[in-house]
C-alpha cells in the first residue's frame, strides 16, 4: 500500500521532531485533530515501516562503514590526506595576516593510522610479537594471582589406564 502525500510528509516530520502529534501539524492535518490522527497514524503498519525505511536509509547515508573507514585509514598511512591549517604572517608595521594552509598530514598521524590498521589484521601480527604478548599476560596472571593470595592449580593426570574402580572394590 502507497503512502498519501500528507503520510509522506508525517513520516518526514516525525523522523526530524520525533513527535507524532508535531508531525502530523507539520504535514498539514487541522491542530484540533492532528493528536488523532497522529495515534492513527502511529499504529499503520505502513507507516511504522516507512519510519523504519526511513531511517536506515538516513543511517546507511550519514554513519561510515566498515570499508570506508579502512580507505580512510588507508589514505591516511599512505599520506594523501591534507590538513588545513591558520598561518598568520606578519605583513610589516605591527599588522599580520591569517591566511589557510593546506598540508600533509604528519608522520605521527600516519604512523597512528597504520596501527589502527594493523588492530583490525592481528593474525597478520610477527608470530614473536604475538608469543611476547601470551607471555606478558601470563605474568600479568601470574602476579594478579600472587596479589589475590590465589595459588596456581594445575591438574595432572596421574591415573593409569589399569586403575580402575577394581582397586576400591577389592579394599
Amino acid at each position: 500500500m502507497k503512502l498519501t502525500e500528507k503520510q509522506k510528509r508525517f513520516v518526514d516530520a516525525y523522523i526530524e521532531t520525533g513527535n507524532a502529534s508535531e508531525a502530523a501539524r507539520r504535514a498539514g492535518y487541522s491542530s484540533k485533530i492532528a493528536n488523532r490522527i497522529s495515534s492513527e497514524n502511529m499504529t499503520k503498519p505502513v507507516i511504522q515501516q516507512a519510519i523504519e525505511a526511513r531511517l536506515k536509509e538516513i543511517e546507511s547515508k550519514r554513519i561510515a562503514n566498515v570499508t570506508e573507514v579502512m580507505e580512510f585509514l588507508t589514505s591516511a598511512l599512505r599520506g594523501e590526506l591534507t590538513d588545513e591549517n591558520i598561518v598568520t604572517e606578519g605583513t610589516g608595521e605591527g599588522c599580520s595576516e591569517a591566511r589557510i594552509i593546506e598540508t600533509r598530514i604528519s608522520s605521527k598521524d600516519r604512523l597512528n593510522a597504520a596501527q589502527q590498521l594493523l588492530k583490525r589484521f592481528p593474525r597478520q601480527m610477527d608470530v614473536a610479537e604475538q608469543e611476547a604478548r601470551i607471555k606478558r599476560l601470563a605474568s600479568e596472571l601470574e602476579s594478579l594471582e600472587k596479589a589475590n593470595g590465589v595459588e596456581s592449580v594445575q591438574i595432572v593426570d596421574d591415573l593409569r589406564e589399569d586403575d580402575t574402580d577394581d582397586d576400591d572394590k577389592a579394599e
